[in-house]
């Protein structure tokens, strides 16, 4: 693999750093109506930024994400960052040109205050104590970052899936704060379809034995309800094809059916892979408190209609879909761009053919890094 510092295209070793904020007098208000602090937010910077502070990117990251976008933790590092064929000297968000800056969300498990965190108040982690948090309090949380960095002007918010809503808060919330938005396999509201997804999710790890009512720490985690949940969430993610593809009705180290329980086909072997290398990263809380969080989302709702959602907006948008995906399907993306069309706003639209599910934007980066790069050329030209 070489040395991670001097790879060609790569950020190399990435230090990730932390800002707080928050105290008792000045606390951050949550649209529940709670107030929180202090806040920690871990946060990873790419790039320089430049004299003027208008070079500045943040990307925003899914579900199951966090603030390591791209590069290395350390030398013995196996995979770099979640996005890193985006995020790199020579990439579409070319580290050369850009300041790029990823924060893990509120209410997360990477560094970023969330339920696993110490509640000042008693000295142990927060578990359902932790106040019940939205997507625009992510946001308002990522302002804060923002001005401790000095940047009163984003160049472009980035994100897919829940990244994606992330981006059109930020677009909506704080028109001044932002040139454009790039928003990616995202929706303006969760389906009910989406809605009961996480709700399966959510019921797998609160009846784990473990769950304990969410006061697991320092004891045995609920880890067969998470492996569950996120069995469940991955299959959104992927289409029927990209299953069939990689699967079919293949067996698993087997010539014939044995006739049992066990695990036999080799998407299910996948599938308890994949839970089991999410336990060992991610919170079972914060899969709670996350997959709510985008249950409320809801623009038409929280601003009476897409449009008058979107006629406060200043951005030019970047809108993208996938044409396999049947989780945010291309239609919601669409309905997107006819509302930011009929207020007037600059929309560019792109829906990519593509057969790798909702899970296409981490997976189909060629094509989608010319679009990005040519829409940040030319944003950054003016």
């Amino acid at each position: 693999m070489g040395n991670r510092t001097t790879q060609v295209g790569s950020v190399g070793i990435v230090v990730p750093k932390e800002f707080t904020f928050g105290t008792s007098t000045d606390p951050l208000t949550l649209e529940s109506g709670r107030n929180l602090y202090p806040i920690t937010v871990r946060y990873e910077t790419y790039g320089t930024l430049n004299r003027e502070k208008s070079n500045a990117i943040l990307i925003l990251h899914a579900f199951s994400g966090d603030a390591h976008v791209a590069g290395y933790k350390t030398e013995q590092d196996r995979y770099p960052g979640w996005w890193d064929p985006m995020v790199g000297p020579g990439k579409p968000f070319d580290t050369n040109k850009y300041f790029v800056i990823c924060s893990n969300v509120l209410g997360g498990c990477q560094g970023t205050t969330g339920p696993s965190s110490i509640n000042p108040a008693t000295g142990n982690p927060y578990g359902l104590s932790f106040p019940l948090i939205t997507i625009g309090d992510m946001v308002k949380v990522q302002r804060y970052l923002i001005d401790h960095l000095g940047i009163e002007r984003l160049l472009t918010v980035v994100g897919g899936s829940m990244g994606g809503m992330q981006a059109l808060e930020w677009a909506i919330t704080y028109p001044d704060r932002v040139r454009s938005a790039i928003v990616i396999a995202a929706t303006p509201r969760l389906t009910a379809q989406g809605i009961a997804f996480n709700a399966v999710g959510r019921n797998a790890i609160t009846s784990d034995p473990n769950w304990n009512g969410g006061n697991y720490y320092g004891k045995d985690i609920p880890s067969r309800g998470l492996s569950i949940a996120r069995m469940v969430g991955h299959i959104t993610y992927l289409s029927e094809q990209s299953m069939h593809d990689k699967f079919g009705r293949r067996l698993q180290n087997r010539e014939q059916y044995g006739f049992d329980f066990n695990d036999q086909f080799a998407v299910e072997s996948y599938l308890e892979y994949q839970g089991d290398k999410f336990v060992e990263r991610f919170d079972a809380n914060s899969y709670i408190y996350i997959s709510r969080a985008m249950d409320y989302f809801n623009l038409d709702e929280k601003y009476g209609s897409l449009e008058a959602a979107f006629r406060r907006t200043r951005a030019k948008f970047l809108i993208v879909s996938f044409t396999s995906d049947w989780l945010y399907p291309p239609k919601q993306s669409k309905e997107m761009v006819f509302a930011l069309m009929k207020e007037g706003k600059d929309v560019s639209y792109a829906e990519l053919d593509c057969p790798y599910g909702h899970d296409s934007f981490l997976i189909e980066t060629e094509r989608q890094g010319k679009l990005y790069s040519s829409f940040l050329e030319n944003l950054y030209a003016h």
